[in-house]
């Protein structure tokens, strides 16, 4: 059955909004038109189209290399493949610079998305033909996209400049708002859109925020919160509200099994899902669709017996986990399924012949036939003895290198029309159950409420258990603490685009890169904490760097 959605449309502005689809049974209808009067928005059409269109930054942060990039990179999970660029943001050395173009293009997208929530805000109210109970929702939707493209931003850059009203024309006159300002407006707006919002697991329009997602956004602020120069005495305590709520009023599901999550088509709507940003097989409404399936493989495409496929990816070989990743996160493979469901450890042949190309030191040349075993990696040191019993190569952990390790498989996306093709249809999972369980754990320990933050960890625990082992997963109140739930996230959100922001929430960003990367170790500082603002947009603010300072050490 298709699945009813709401496609995020792209708009260069409110003068102008672009709408581009196609219509088909059961899917969102969306016309193609232009020279759109300033008026428009007044119209219904014009008001659902303006709200539509407020969604499309989404898809210019969530699945993309620059989303990728400064939420993946540099974290004690991942470090650097053998290709690519933007690399000072893994070695937070010189190339992380004011005038990076990824910066630029994750600000203007981005406050492009706030001033066309702005616009929806603002004249909703006067739009005709349109009901009352509706115009809520909609003015709820564009509270809640606004709220989370300044957590956004605000999390990235620290204060920023905090519009509010629809900027209608040019302006030079900019200000940086106070963390505490930040948390105000980013909190006021997701209290004030909930009343409003869909009160249900899922919108009718699949891809509209609901009261639930806003609630889990909540939850994740209020934790920043806590652990910030802002907070008050009660942030843990709300946070814990939230996630509770979201886990006890919708009916939202842990799935049985932990890969089923990452199911790709039909299986992408499902109970575990609270929030996700839609991309679609439909060139002419995907844009650059969601890439993530490029940037975690391994080069297995130039190996003995093996070319590159739809199935196993086109591997960019951005980010390759790290040692501490690898031996401590995911340690446990005999209990836990989430290292054999996480990361792909078999390829078969698809290039049949006799090859003496060999990374594997226990054997001088291999050969296959269709559909054999290619490569293994069995993620432990195996002897060079076991190895050469083996007809097919095994990569261990002693010939990891930046070309070749463990890839990461979440994202791969075999339903592209062709091997080369980059513009992937898979939805990206914003929020989902497992993740709001280990924020109410985590509310929970920081207020001291170990039992219970034990049984929220547990409940990710055991789902993630092999068959017959979920008493082994189980851990005791004993266990519970801080570097329990930074694995357990690791464990479970590797590469969802979460980890820099959790280690800045924690505040051991640059501890456990000391720790855990030694390629950033050498150069992260606290001055890391926050990205380098954009030299843009300083350039074009009156008054320049005095007016809109530098982040301190950019």
């Amino acid at each position: 059955m298709k699945k009813s959605y709401i496609k995020s449309i792209r708009t260069f502005s409110l003068l102008a909004l672009m709408l581009a689809g196609q219509s088909c049974e059961d899917v969102l209808k969306e016309t193609v038109v232009s020279a759109i009067g300033n008026d428009y928005i007044n119209t219904p059409k014009g008001l659902e189209d303006a709200v539509k269109a407020a969604y499309a930054p989404l898809r210019n942060y969530y699945g993309t290399q620059q989303g990728l990039t400064v939420t993946e990179y540099g974290t004690d999970l991942y470090a650097t493949g053998a290709d690519g660029g933007y690399k000072g943001f893994h070695f937070y050395d010189t190339q992380l610079q004011p005038t990076v173009d990824y910066l630029q293009i994750i600000w203007d997208e981005t406050y492009r998305g706030i001033n066309t929530c702005n616009a929806v805000i603002e004249r909703a109210p006067k739009a005709t033909g349109i009901s009352d109970a509706l115009k809520k929702q909609r003015i709820a939707e564009a509270k809640f996209l606004r709220a989370h493209y300044y957590f956004i931003l605000f999390q990235q850059f620290g204060g920023v400049d905090l519009r509010l009203t629809e900027t209608l024309a040019p302006t030079k006159i900019t200000s940086r708002a106070s963390d505490a300002d930040m948390y105000k407006a980013i909190i006021a707006d997701l209290e004030s859109a909930l009343p409003d919002l869909e009160n249900k697991i899922r919108s009718s329009e699949y891809g509209r925020a609901t009261k639930p997602a806003a609630e889990h956004l909540l939850a994740r602020v209020y934790l920043a919160k806590g652990n910030s120069s802002a907070k008050a005495t009660d942030d843990y305590a709300k946070s814990e509200t939230y996630s509770s709520n979201v886990i006890k009023n919708y009916g939202f599901k842990l799935l049985p099994d932990f890969a089923s999550v990452f199911a790709q088509g039909s299986g992408e709507v499902n109970d575990e899902v609270i929030f996700a940003v839609q991309y679609t097989s439909d060139a002419l409404t995907n844009g650059g669709g969601n890439n993530l399936h490029l940037f975690f493989g391994m080069q297995y495409d130039v190996q003995a017996g093996m070319v590159r496929d739809v199935a196993n990816g086109r591997p960019f070989k951005r980010l390759r986990p790290t040692a501490y990743c690898l031996n401590t996160v995911f340690g446990d493979r005999v209990n836990d399924s989430r290292y054999k469901k996480t990361f792909k450890d078999t390829w078969t042949c698809n290039s049949p012949g006799t090859f003496t190309n060999v990374f594997d030191n226990s054997k001088k040349s291999v050969t296959f036939k269709t559909g054999d075993t290619t490569i293994f990696i069995p993620g432990y040191e195996m002897s060079l003895a076991d190895r050469a019993k083996k007809s097919y190569q095994v990569l261990v952990p002693s010939l990891y290198n930046e070309a070749l390790f463990p890839t990461l498989q979440k994202f791969l996306d075999p339903l592209r029309p062709d091997r080369t093709y980059e513009a992937g249809s898979r939805d990206f999972i914003c929020f989902r159950l497992a993740d709001t369980h280990l924020m109410l754990a985590e509310a929970q320990l920081l207020q001291g409420k170990v039992k219970d933050a034990t049984d929220n960890v547990n409940l990710v625990r055991r789902r993630a258990a092999f068959a017959g082992k979920e008493a082994a997963m189980t851990i005791t109140q004993a266990q519970m603490n801080m570097e329990m739930i930074i694995e357990e996230r690791g464990r479970e959100l590797v590469g969802e685009q979460i980890r820099w922001m959790d280690l800045k929430r924690w505040g051991n960003l640059v501890d456990r890169v000391q720790k855990y990367n030694p390629q950033a170790a050498p150069n992260v500082k606290a001055m890391h904490l926050v990205r380098p603002i954009p030299q843009t947009q300083i350039d074009r603010t009156e008054g320049g760097a005095t007016t809109f300072p530098q982040n301190q050490g950019y």
